[in-house]
């Protein structure tokens, strides 16, 4: 094992935690959209990760594996009067609850915060091994 192989895994884990608030944030942005380029409404975006190994190198880290659409239905609201109501006066609305993001959020900020910690006290450790060598 390297002693650069824990700064590897914790640099990794800050790109996926990043790339998880960037879709957290494109979900809240699109909290009330009815209208997208598919036609319908905005189905909310979930990024999962999985384990990143080599059977030469060992852990490389983590990844985001790929970006999937939620599968919980669509809000249906009864509003006759707007641009995107069916027939029957309901409008679809996205799948987004602002409670999930914002909890979703907090996670990966802390998860991110945690891992520059690690990354900073790994970088310690390496600083104060060289001290030693002189």
């Amino acid at each position: 094992m390297s002693v650069f192989s824990g700064m590897r895994i914790s640099a990794s884990a800050l790109t996926a935690e990043r790339l998880r608030m960037d879709v957290i944030s494109s979900n809240v942005a699109n909290v009330r959209t009815t209208r997208t380029e598919d036609g319908g409404a905005y189905v909310r975006k979930v990024a999962l990760f999985k384990e990143n190994y080599d059977e030469k190198l060992g852990m490389l880290g983590v990844k985001a594996d790929e970006i999937v659409d939620d599968e919980t239905p669509l809000r249906r609201l009864y509003e006759p009067n707007h641009p995107d109501a069916d027939e029957e006066g309901y409008v679809e609305y996205p799948n987004v609850d602002i409670l999930v993001e914002m909890a979703d959020l907090i996670t990966a900020s802390r998860a991110y915060e945690s891992n520059v910690d690690t990354l900073n006290a790994q970088k310690s450790m390496i600083s104060k091994a060289l001290e030693i060598g002189r």
